[in-house]
C-alpha cells in the first residue's frame, strides 16, 4: 500500500477507532468532556440492561428483514437488468435503479413521512375508494421502518447484484432449458450457486447500511422504536454522555463485524467459495 494511502487509513479509520474505544472504558462526569479514568461501567450497562439489548436485538432484526426484503426485491429486477439485450432498455433501467440516490436519505425518508401519514396519499386514497372508513395507523410502526429502509437500501442492492449478474453467462441457463430444465429450476439450481458471492455481497452491503439506519427509525418509527445509530446519537448529542455512546458505537461494530464473519463462514462451509 503506498505511503499516503497507509497514513490516509491510519488518521482516517484507526485513530478515531481507538480514540473512541478509549473513550467507551472512560468514566462519565457531565461537568468534564475530558477522557479521565477507567471503566468497564458503561459495557456492563449495556449487557446489564435489557432495555439496551433489546435495543440491540431489535436493530439485528430488522437489518435482517430489511436484508431478505431486499434480495427477493432485488435479485429478479437485477437479473432481469442482467439479461435485457436492449442497450437503450438496459440505460433506462439502470437509471431507474439509481435514481434515488440522487436524493438525501432524510429527504427520502420525509417523503415517505407525506405518504404514510394519517392525512397522507395512501390513506386519502384508501378514504376514497371506500375501502376503509378511517385512516389507519401506518406511521411509528415497524411496517413503515421496513417500508422506507427497503425503499431507500433496495439501489444499493440492485447495483450490486447487476455488476455480478452481468458476468454469469446466460448460456449456462440456455443449455439447461435446452436440457428440459423450466426456468424457475435453472434460475434457482444453475444461476442462484453461480450469483452467490454478488448475492451475498449485495445481502452484506445492505445489512450493514441496515444496522446503521438512523433516518428511517427516527422519523418513521416515531420515539418508541429505538434502534442502535439514534441510540448512539441521543446518549453523545442529548445526554453528552460520551464515554456510554461510544460503547455502544463499539457495541454495534462489533456485532455487525461478527454477524458478518459468521455469516461468511456459512455460506463458504454451504457453497464451497465466496
Amino acid at each position: 500500500m503506498p505511503v499516503p494511502s497507509l497514513l490516509l487509513v491510519i488518521f482516517g479509520l484507526c485513530l478515531p477507532l481507538l480514540l473512541m474505544a478509549r473513550y467507551s472504558f472512560a468514566e462519565f462526569d457531565p461537568r468534564d468532556m475530558a477522557i479521565q479514568g477507567l471503566t468497564l461501567e458503561n459495557y456492563a450497562k449495556f449487557f446489564t440492561d435489557p432495555f439496551y439489548r433489546d435495543v440491540l436485538l431489535r436493530t439485528v432484526g430488522v437489518a435482517a428483514l430489511t436484508t431478505l426484503l431486499c434480495l427477493i426485491l432485488g435479485v429478479p429486477a437485477a437479473h432481469l437488468i442482467s439479461r435485457t439485450k436492449s442497450a437503450r432498455l438496459r440505460t433506462i433501467l439502470i437509471l431507474a435503479s439509481i435514481i434515488p440516490l440522487l436524493m438525501g436519505n432524510a429527504v427520502r425518508v420525509a417523503g415517505w413521512m407525506v405518504l404514510l401519514s394519517d392525512r397522507g396519499l395512501v390513506n386519502e386514497s384508501l378514504l376514497f375508494l371506500g375501502l376503509i372508513d378511517e385512516p389507519i395507523r401506518i406511521m411509528y410502526t415497524l411496517s413503515a421502518v421496513l417500508l422506507s429502509l427497503v425503499a431507500v437500501l433496495l439501489p444499493f442492492m440492485i447495483i450490486t447484484l447487476q455488476s455480478v449478474f452481468d458476468r454469469v453467462s446466460a448460456d449456462y441457463e440456455d443449455a439447461a432449458a435446452t436440457m428440459g430444465a423450466k426456468p424457475a429450476t435453472a434460475f434457482f439450481r444453475i444461476f442462484v450457486p453461480l450469483a452467490m458471492p454478488g448475492i451475498y455481497s449485495g445481502g452484506l452491503l445492505v445489512f450493514i447500511l441496515g444496522m446503521n439506519a438512523y433516518a428511517s427509525p427516527v422519523l418513521l418509527g416515531g420515539p418508541t422504536f429505538h434502534m442502535m445509530a439514534p441510540a448512539v446519537y441521543e446518549q453523545a448529542i442529548e445526554a453528552f454522555n460520551w464515554p456510554f455512546a461510544a460503547s455502544l458505537a463499539f457495541v454495534l461494530m462489533v456485532a455487525t463485524l461478527i454477524l458478518t464473519v459468521a455469516s461468511s463462514l456459512f455460506l463458504q462451509k454451504r457453497y464451497g467459495r465466496m
